[in-house]
């Protein structure tokens, strides 16, 4: 997202091309010119109207959460970044290049559940359900402006600080889609809310972004765990005022996350590289020498999310030579209601209710 004002005005007239080729795909769409495949099983798509940084992949986790107990779930994503064509099926023993870092995040966290990948949703169901014909539900991971594929149900992501009703298209904004797309969504979810979030508040964002629509919307917030060690899991750290962080991250924002480690700990430093960055052998170097620039090593630590491990996990042979001390920080959605259930209440209504 630009900044500058004088770049804004710069660009507008390209934010412009870019929203008026977008409103005609929409437009064939709408007019039936296009269509969507529909499928006989529920599918429910995750996604947003901007580029990165809602929370999708964590939202998605926490669906596979609620309902992996009782159906069979199948995941499939477009595996943004692999170097891999077609349809891929996701395994414990793929890499980031070959899957994209969130298709085998999921994979790796969930292994009974099937986690595929290609550039075609509406061909890929097929295939998919041919290789797991128990599947009951399919989770299309960032699925809202991919409309090949009509989903039963539509969730749309906004995070707090960045509304989509406050924003304009690429590359002056965020914006993949226009703001009255929103309309398609069966359920909003703002995400990244701060711990205090009055009601008041939430009607008046409620009203804002369904705009006098009667879309379902929920407010959710991240909870942090406990730091575990890249290459031993069972290893359990919890972050002390003493400590010194050297972030390495390569995310769509990391303000939320700064805030979160801010408060908690000595100084944090950071290594951020571009969102889903494929980090290199130089990258693995450098981050080794930020590290030994720490004068307090022994109170420090080397900090990544979940989805920036898949990545680094390329290295995992020099990252042992190393011996770098990387750990790891998992995250979890909670909703901020008076009735913590009723988003989970929704989604089980929904599946209960599917007509093929």
């Amino acid at each position: 997202m630009v900044d500058q004002w004088y770049l804004k005005i710069l660009l507008f007239p390209f934010a412009l091309l870019y929203g008026l080729g977008v409103t005609l795909r929409n437009t064939l769409y709408s007019i039936g010119m296009l269509r969507g495949s529909v499928f006989s099983l529920p599918v429910i798509s995750i996604g947003n109207l901007t580029v990165g940084g809602t929370g999708k992949t964590p939202h998605t986790e926490y669906l596979i959460r609620i309902l992996q107990p009782y159906l069979y779930l199948a995941v499939l994503s477009r595996g943004y970044k692999r170097k891999t064509t077609g349809y891929q099926e996701v395994s414990l023993t793929s890499n980031a290049d070959q899957a994209g870092d969130e298709p085998l995040q999921f994979k790796r966290k969930y292994p009974t559940v099937a986690v595929a990948v290609a550039e075609s949703r509406s061909l890929a169901i097929p295939q998919l359900l041919r290789n797991h014909p128990e599947t009951n539900v399919i989770l299309l991971d960032d699925g809202f402006q991919h409309r090949e594929v009509v989903p039963g149900l539509n969730i749309l992501l906004t995070e707090y600080k960045r509304l989509f009703t406050r924003d304009f298209f690429l590359p002056v904004g965020r914006l993949r889609e226009w703001k009255d797309e929103a309309r398609r969504a069966d359920i909003i979810i703002v995400t990244k809310c701060p711990d205090t979030l009055h009601p008041e508040e939430q009607d008046v964002i409620t009203k804002e972004v369904t705009q006098g629509g009667n879309q379902k919307v929920f407010f959710s917030r991240y909870r942090y765990g406990h730091l575990y060690k890249m290459y031993e899991g069972a290893q359990r750290v919890a972050l002390h005022d003493n400590h010194t962080l050297l972030l390495v991250v390569a995310l769509a924002g990391t303000d939320y996350l700064l805030d979160y480690l801010k408060t908690r700990v000595k100084e944090v430093r950071g290594l951020e590289y571009s969102d889903h960055h494929a980090f290199s052998v130089d990258d693995i170097h450098d981050i080794a020498r930020h590290f030994e620039l720490i004068e307090d090593r022994q109170n420090a630590i080397i900090l990544t999310t979940e989805k920036d491990a898949m990545r680094l996990d390329m290295h995992r042979d020099l990252l042992r030579q190393l011996n770098l001390p990387v750990y790891i920080l998992p995250i979890a959605v909670e909703f901020i209601s008076e009735n913590k259930d009723a988003f989970d209440e929704t989604i089980k209504e929904w599946l209960l209710n599917f007509k093929r």
